[in-house]
């Protein structure tokens, strides 16, 4: 059992007067008025009869309050079930009645949703409004590292979602391993526009507390007032993905950022050479990072000495994470590529009610991510794709975020996204979604850019343009939902 004050609790202690959280119409809560809030709701939801261990899911989008529930649910030691607000009413009841979740809080917007789900499984509901009474009198100070704090649901591509628990230790050693890579300064303000029902956005509203550090928080992405926000207050960090980052960099043009922002952390899957090229041209540092919802945000992050040296690289595991390369139970040498499996205090003790795939995923503290990738011979990772993702056409493995890296280094294409499509001769081949940059692009032009970057076998046989490409809430693409319209090809120029 290792035990520790109340996160909030010590930090609203050391630094009351500190702001908490800000907002883009100017309001600011003070760590002091976080706990404040965080205590009355924890009141609240003890007079609901809710306490220790139980199962509560929150419906919402970015805002103030999302972060005083959270708090408030550490007050009375229940876990919290994040609910994703883009899934349809079928995907969250699959995650009520597998979470075995006693009640559900919701935000205003999403009063019809958590309505109709309280009709379907007989659940008690709440608004998360802040009420006017006391704070909670009688609660436990401490917490106990080893408890579960979340439990988050995969995105079930393949299958039932699965929901990854985690404990306040994992959170906690993910905030540490963070600092002691990117280094804490005093004027430190970190951006947060990543939804924080995902693990990217949450680790941040930990990172604030634990290290005594403002956020920003916005309810969406927008490219300007996230833009406004670097260029005129005070932002040091911003959490991004690719598609967010290419954005800020359309936006930023020929200007620069102030010389106070130190780090664009890049997360969610392998970033284009071209862009990160981009943002180096233009002075903007980019530390790209690795990590999955079962490690609780970045477990390796390059460091900022290697930016230039190893464009493209996730860098080194975090202190004090460790990471394998692995295939047929066997470690790979340098530059081959295998299945990274990952040990350390941030990673999950397992999937909740899954014991066949905690058995199958897990071992001697090992877990087996899915993720297939290659150390250098400096020991930098660098991450190729997941394992399900991966085309084997003729026996040549293709990993579709190459392709996708590649071609959009093409000046008029946007967006681009790979699939494996089942083919007679060669077993799958690769075809392409893209989103033109310019409306006069053909597909023969794709193709002979193609031709001229990758080898033959990697080369989309057919090309489809589309208006948009699926993507979840944390903007990563989706391809099972590709490879649905590809059944429909009808629809597709």
């Amino acid at each position: 059992m290792t035990i520790m004050p109340n996160w909030l609790d010590k930090r609203a202690y050391l630094t009351p007067h500190m702001e908490a959280i800000v907002l883009n119409d100017g309001s600011r809560y003070t760590f002091k008025q976080l706990q404040h809030d965080a205590k009355v709701y924890a009141a609240h939801l003890k007079q609901q009869g809710y306490g220790k261990g139980d199962h509560i899911a929150l419906l919402s989008s970015n805002c103030y309050e999302f972060a005083v529930v959270v708090h408030a649910f550490h007050y009375i030691g229940a876990v919290a079930f994040l609910l994703n607000t883009r899934l349809t009413e079928s995907e969250l009841l699959f995650q009520l009645n597998d979470g075995e979740v006693k009640s559900l809080i919701y935000h205003t917007q999403y009063k019809e949703v958590a309505t109709n789900l309280s009709e379907q499984c007989n659940l008690p509901i709440f608004a998360m409004d802040v009420p006017d009474q006391p704070e909670i009198s009688n609660y436990e100070p401490e917490l106990d590292l080893n408890d579960v704090s979340h439990i988050l649901y995969t995105s079930g591509t393949t299958g039932n979602p699965k929901g990854v628990q985690l404990t306040y230790g994992n959170h906690y050693w993910s905030a540490t391993s963070s600092a002691l890579n990117l280094g804490l300064h005093q004027n430190d303000r970190w951006l947060l526009s990543l939804p924080m029902f995902h693990v990217g956005g949450l680790s941040i509203l930990y990172r604030s507390v634990i290290y005594g550090m403002p956020v920003h928080l916005h309810e969406k992405f927008d490219v300007e007032e996230i833009h406004r926000d670097i260029m005129e207050r005070g932002v040091t960090i911003v959490s991004v993905v690719t598609l967010m980052l290419e954005q800020l960099m359309d936006r930023l043009g020929k200007n620069k950022y102030p010389e106070t922002f130190r780090c664009m952390l890049l997360g969610g899957g392998p970033a284009p050479k071209t862009l990160v090229e981009t943002c180096q041209t233009k002075g903007v540092p980019v530390f790209q990072t690795y990590g999955m919802t079962e490690t609780a945000s970045q477990f390796c992050t390059l460091d900022e000495d290697h930016m230039l040296a190893k464009i493209g690289s996730s860098g080194k595991p975090l202190f004090p994470g460790q990471l394998k390369i692995v295939e047929n139970e066997e470690e790979r040498a340098a530059n081959d590529v295998g299945e990274i499996v990952v040990k350390g205090p941030n990673v999950t003790k397992g999937y909740w009610k899954r014991e066949q795939t905690n058995r199958e995923d897990f071992y001697d503290g090992w877990f087996k991510t899915g993720d297939l990738g290659y150390f250098d011979e400096d020991g930098f990772l660098y991450v190729v794709d997941r394992r399900k993702d991966l085309i084997i056409s003729g026996g040549e493995n293709i990993y579709p975020a190459e392709i996708e890296s590649t071609l959009k280094g093409f000046d008029r294409i946007q967006d681009a996204g790979v699939v494996g499509k089942k083919d007679d001769r060669w077993g799958e081949v690769p075809v392409v979604f893209i989103i033109k940059r310019d409306k006069n692009l053909s597909k023969e032009e794709v193709i002979n850019y193609a031709k001229t970057h990758l080898a033959k076998y990697k080369i989309p046989k057919e090309v489809y343009f589309i208006d948009e490409l699926p993507r979840n809430a944390s903007r990563k693409l989706q391809r099972h939902k590709l490879l649905e319209l590809i059944e429909g090809e009808g629809n597709h120029d």
